[in-house]
């Protein structure tokens, strides 16, 4: 079973919405999860290839520890969880299923 999330729809003539759960297939999440793990790679070596440059220019020793640990807190500020990209792909799902924007 895939990924899934519910959200709230609203019914016309009723104050309470009706809640929708929409999944991801078992196909389009494992899609998601390679593209991010893509971009996640390539976002490490930019962090690294970062981390160098900011020891070079700050003339600090460039160990190679400390560069990868460097690296790691960048890459920890700038990456985003496949959670958050698994529901913005379900969000879309439903926004077209239901006509929203």
């Amino acid at each position: 079973m895939g990924f899934s999330r519910r959200f709230p729809r609203d019914v016309k003539g009723s104050p309470y919405p009706v809640w929708e759960e929409v999944y991801l297939s078992t196909d389009e999440e494992k899609k998601l999860e390679e593209e991010q793990r893509k971009a996640n790679v390539a976002l490490m070596r930019e962090c690294i290839h970062d981390a160098k440059k900011l020891f070079f220019e700050e003339q600090l020793k460039d160990f190679q520890s400390d560069v990868v640990h460097a690296a790691i807190a960048l890459f920890e500020k700038r990456s985003s969880h496949a959670v958050y990209w698994k529901e913005e792909s379900v969000k879309e799902k439903f926004d077209k299923a239901y006509g929203k924007k």
